[in-house]
């Protein structure tokens, strides 16, 4: 069959392409390199109901083997959801010595859509500007006026919760009602911000069903009633997943062919037309090969592979990788940036409600350098967190011999890391995986920028937790002098930038390769800059607005 369009990836930016390119009339083939997913059926929701947190984690001898232990999802990663995430053991990779990695995949349909955490902020109009203004990476071709409709648009389908704030560094949006404080982060709140008038405490934005609108209600989707077994698959669809929203809506059309186990080895270009034709694919299975032809190809397989697979689709006419006349595929490789948490007791309020199935955190947009500008460093962060009612580490048990609970409050730092051609991806030159494919070679680390910035962000959350009344705080010295390794954070972007010229980037503001008219990307390869924010958003609005670009080209005949 020849299709209009193969998506190569099927979490939250293949399932907006497909959603979008379906609903244009167009013949899409989605190609997922792992399982299938069915809704519903095929999740440990019910399972993970049934059994004790405690009992249901991965014990760490499995996760050296296995699953390195991963501090990023540790809060996701159990026995009874561990066929979401993928292996090292099953699908491995190598780093440049001494720069550790964590690569965090979800092979099966839905991706990480299955697991991800929901957090969904729109990026600020300084956001698309700080490249131009600081020197750092290339200038993004798009503006937030290009993407603040697309930003519209997901919103009202996927179902965002959150407040309207008000704050210019992150712009309010189409939000259905938020989740709401419990009484001491309520108070906290109130002491921060008279302490600190330039910081805002808000309750955090995530794609969780707080109300249901029509568009949710046409797919099924159900409210959420804060079960808190996310990370397992949601049957009511209460959370955005490409399995409860976007590939309803493409298979709603009739449009859309899906294929499992089917792991892209390389797209197939023609010099005659200067086009791409197809993939080519390997059955995950049988590891037999296939060819998939189709009028234009988009990328969504997440930023280092995406970035493999082009450096992996040589030819005479690209010999370094498709589309890489500029060399700079694979390059750019971020993520964010964390430390330790920074915790603090805080007193009082031994009668206060603890809520410990609220689906979402606290969340304080970025300060530094937008409402606050004597930093030492470069752009900002943002930090999350919230307080609960806890074991109090160190403190003496009560009459009854219990361990002492109270209330504790934390913040975590997420901290953007400056594009850095160095950081990059590559393809080894002698070893190969289980079907013949080059392993990447990730050779990433943080910078000097990111080291200082993190050290101040852990100073200034001790501090905000001093100001609210917090006791035993972690000393920031301590916390600030840990990073996360990149990768760790789950938010890889870069290796594929957009930008205006075609000797400094691969694609251009509309996802188009610059060197190839009909293949696209939209997923985090194309990220000229981290930002602060979480960007999985930030994807779905440039994958909505990228479909819809190349659908009217396709009508136009321009392909």
């Amino acid at each position: 069959m020849q299709f209009d369009a193969i998506i190569v990836g099927s979490g939250i930016s293949g399932g907006w392409v497909a959603k979008e390119l379906c609903e244009r009339g167009l013949k899409v083939l989605m190609l997922e390199r792992g399982p299938n997913v069915e809704h519903g059926p095929d999740y440990s929701h019910e399972l993970a109901g049934r059994l004790r947190r405690r009992d249901d984690q991965i014990p760490d001898e499995e996760k050296a083997l296995h699953y390195p232990y991963y501090e990023g999802v540790t809060y996701a990663m159990f026995n009874s959801n561990k066929k979401f995430w993928a292996s090292d053991h099953d699908y491995p990779y190598e780093t440049a010595p001494g720069k550790p990695y964590r690569w965090i995949r979800g092979y099966q349909l839905g991706g990480r859509s299955l697991t991800w955490g929901r957090q969904s902020y729109r990026w600020s109009p300084n956001d698309f500007e700080s490249n131009l203004k600081d020197g750092h990476g290339v200038d993004w071709p798009i503006r937030y006026e290009d993407l603040e409709p697309w930003y519209d648009h997901v919103e009202a389908f996927a179902g965002i919760s959150g407040d309207y704030d008000g704050l210019p560094q992150l712009p309010d949006g189409d939000f259905l009602p938020p989740f709401q404080f419990n009484d001491v982060e309520a108070d906290a709140k109130g002491r921060i911000e008279a302490a600190f008038p330039t910081r805002n405490l808000i309750m955090g934005r995530c794609a969780h069903l707080s109300r249901v609108a029509k568009p949710q209600m046409d797919m099924g989707r159900q409210r959420c009633e804060q079960h808190v077994r996310c990370h397992h698959g949601c049957p009511l669809g209460a959370y955005f997943s490409t399995q409860a929203a976007t590939l309803p809506a493409a298979r709603k059309t009739g449009n859309l062919t899906i294929i499992t186990d089917a792991i892209v080895e390389s797209v197939i270009y023609d010099p005659a037309t200067k086009k791409v034709t197809g993939v080519r694919a390997i059955d995950r299975l049988t590891k037999q090969g296939v060819t998939h032809e189709a009028r234009m190809v988009f990328l969504n397989a997440s930023a280092i592979n995406t970035a493999a697979l082009l450096l992996n689709s040589r030819s005479e006419a690209f010999p370094r990788g498709l589309a890489n006349g500029s060399d700079q595929v694979g390059r750019n490789l971020m993520d964010h940036v964390s430390t330790r948490p920074i915790l603090g007791v805080y007193p009082g309020f031994e009668t206060s409600h603890f809520q410990n199935d609220r689906p979402t955190g606290l969340y304080m947009p970025r300060y530094a350098n937008v409402t606050e500008t004597d930093k030492p460093y470069l752009r900002g962060f943002g930090l999350q967190g919230g307080a609960g009612r806890r074991r109090i580490p160190g403190a003496e048990p009560d009459a009854s011999g219990a361990p002492k609970r109270g209330w504790m409050f934390s913040l975590l730092p997420f901290g953007e890391v400056l594009p850095n051609p160095n950081n990059r991806v590559t393809l080894t030159t002698s070893r190969v995986d289980s079907w013949g494919i080059p392993l990447p070679v990730i050779d990433c680390e943080h910078g000097e920028n990111e080291k200082l910035m993190m050290r101040e962000a852990a100073k200034d959350a001790a501090a905000m937790l001093a100001a609210a009344g917090c006791t035993d705080i972690t000393p920031w010295e301590e916390a600030g002098s840990y990073l996360t390794p990149p990768g760790d954070r789950i938010h890889e972007m870069g290796t594929a930038r957009m930008g205006r010229d075609p000797r400094t980037s691969v694609f251009n503001g509309w996802g188009q390769a610059h060197e190839a008219p009909n293949l696209f990307c939209s997923d985090g390869a194309v990220m000229a800059s981290s930002a602060s924010m979480n960007p999985s958003l930030t994807y779905m609005a440039l994958s909505a607005r990228a479909a819809n670009h190349a659908a009217d080209l396709l009508e136009q005949g321009a392909l």
